[in-house]
């Protein structure tokens, strides 16, 4: 794994490619398994990976749990990311539920906290940004978070968050075929120094090549209504992905480390990478 990239300048370093959390939690997922799950945590760690992004509304916290039982006598070498929910964004709202993720991960201390969804996502009341960044500067200033990061937020959106206090890292979509990023957020994060947290850097799955012309999910599994798998766009899909493959070829990588790779290229950007 190639060296440390600083997050934002919190003075917190992390690897290239960062363990996404997401499956861990279960919901939305089929087949997911505690020790797969423990395995593919401890594969990554001694691959080189030392930072973890999950979140509370992950299976209602047992992501986060799943994080703390791997990680534990690890500690001290790993990032632990989590986030607040769109919902919790009230000032005692936040408190709580950092509180409670840091129950679960069994720590003192979150490295990088984020706002997941902005104010009024998913049917939430909206709250102003200045109360949430007013409940995140606090639990800055005692110790119980080390960064502050956002995630699925617009330019305006984080400029705004900014003006309260320091955004160090975004967290948005970003692939080879989910570009929309480039357009609005990612010109203004080089510019600013925040970090850029790519999440489904694969699509999902699709550009690991994981799915033939026929794509079948079991029950539970979030992605079969997904865009990118409809039937006006999936053919499309495909033909992208017989053009990859023989430039994944030349270089002798998978398409999966293609995609990767084209991810992190990019001048502050890491890739979180979904793993089971």
């Amino acid at each position: 794994m190639e060296a440390r990239r600083e997050l934002g300048k919190s003075g917190i370093h992390v690897s290239a490619i960062i363990m996404g959390m997401w499956q861990a939690g279960k919901e939305m997922w089929a087949g997911i398994d505690d020790q797969e799950t423990h395995r593919a945590l401890r594969a990554a760690f001694d691959a080189g990976i030392n930072a973890f992004d999950t979140a509370e509304m992950y299976g209602n916290g047992h992501s986060e749990r799943m994080l703390a039982a791997v990680t534990a006598d690890i500690r001290g070498q790993v990032i632990y990311m989590t986030k607040v929910f769109s919902n919790h964004l009230k000032y005692e709202q936040v408190i709580a539920a950092c509180h409670r993720s840091l129950k679960n991960l069994k720590t003192d201390y979150i490295d990088l906290y984020q706002i997941h969804w902005p104010s009024g996502a998913w049917g939430s009341r909206p709250v102003p940004i200045e109360e949430t960044m007013r409940a995140l500067n606090d639990l800055k200033s005692q110790g119980k978070i080390r960064a502050i990061g956002v995630s699925n937020f617009s330019r305006a959106q984080i400029e705004d968050a900014a003006r309260f206090g320091t955004i160090d890292s975004l967290q948005p979509p970003y692939s080879l075929f989910w570009r929309q990023v480039e357009k609005d957020a990612l010109p203004a994060c080089t510019a600013s120094g925040i970090t850029v947290l790519a999440y489904s850097p694969m699509a999902q799955g699709i550009l690991a090549g994981r799915f033939g012309a026929r794509p079948a999910f079991a029950e539970g599994d979030h992605r079969k209504g997904h865009r990118l798998f409809q039937a006006d766009i999936y053919p499309r899909v495909q033909a992208a992905l017989e053009r990859l493959r023989p430039i994944a070829g030349r270089n002798g990588v998978t398409l999966g480390q293609l995609a990767l790779g084209w991810v992190i290229h990019h001048s502050g950007v890491c890739a979180i990478a979904g793993a089971r």
